[in-house]
């Protein structure tokens, strides 16, 4: 369809901007300021629109907070699911809610999705300003659902370092894997966004964007929170054609 779309193999979802947290590291930027999120219809529709035409191997949901709005993740999830994608992902620190009730409401409606997997932010960086408590309660109503979680930690240096940030990561996440859970390498911060007002004296090292894609071979289709994608918008046109028209030049 493309010869710049031909290794496509999968699709992400900026659900919204809104955030609970106000993370120093943050690659996003500050999210003062924020409000809405990506209309899940118009979403659902372009995930079973591109799979018609690519073999999508993963989808992943992301924000900001996508759990602020957890009707439009779960549109999106559970059209991934009958498009047939196989790795239905969803990143979160964990905190929408306070309300023990909706956090396990939440953590069902993931598993009726589809959504199997869950991938937490816990790290230095978030537990500054998103309380662990909530956040706990979720990995477990999560983990009773059935959808396997998996901490995903961001470090300002690598796990090993002698700092301040990664020695308290270091602690958070012994206590998550003493408490059965799994934790993944995570990943070195990058300096952009917030990053680099805050953190670009401590992070003078910092590796480059690993989520920058190569404009002439896109293999992850990448939606904001305002249906833009490709330099196009799901609100203005059809998916397909937005991918027909890409050009990186």
């Amino acid at each position: 369809m493309n010869v710049y779309l031909e290794n496509l193999e999968r699709i992400e979802f900026s659900v919204t901007m809104c955030c609970t947290g106000r993370c120093r590291h943050c690659s996003q930027g500050d999210h003062y300021g924020y409000s809405g999120h990506i209309d899940g219809t118009r979403a659902a529709e372009a995930v079973e629109r591109v799979c018609r035409y690519y073999e999508i191997k993963s989808l992943m949901t992301f924000g900001g907070e996508p759990l602020l709005f957890p009707e439009t993740v779960c549109a999106i999830q559970s059209a991934a699911e009958r498009a047939g994608i196989p790795r239905r992902e969803i990143i979160t620190n964990g905190f929408f809610s306070r309300d023990s009730r909706r956090i396990a409401e939440v953590a069902h409606m993931l598993a009726e999705s589809g959504v199997n997997r869950v991938m937490l932010s816990v790290d230095a960086f978030h537990q500054e300003t998103v309380p662990l408590a909530p956040v706990e309660l979720f990995a477990e109503r999560v983990r009773t659902e059935g959808i396997p979680v998996e901490i995903h930690p961001a470090w300002l240096k690598a796990p090993e370092a002698d700092n301040e940030f990664d020695g308290k990561t270091r602690e958070l996440m012994k206590s998550f894997r003493e408490n059965g859970y799994s934790v993944s390498e995570g990943n070195i911060i990058f300096l952009k966004g917030k990053a680099v007002e805050l953190l670009g004296g401590a992070a003078d090292e910092a590796p480059a964007d690993p989520y920058e894609e190569d404009p002439g071979n896109i293999r992850s289709l990448c939606f904001d929170a305002d249906g833009g994608v490709l330099g196009g918008s799901i609100y203005k046109n059809d998916i397909i054609d937005i991918i027909k028209a890409y050009s990186p030049v």
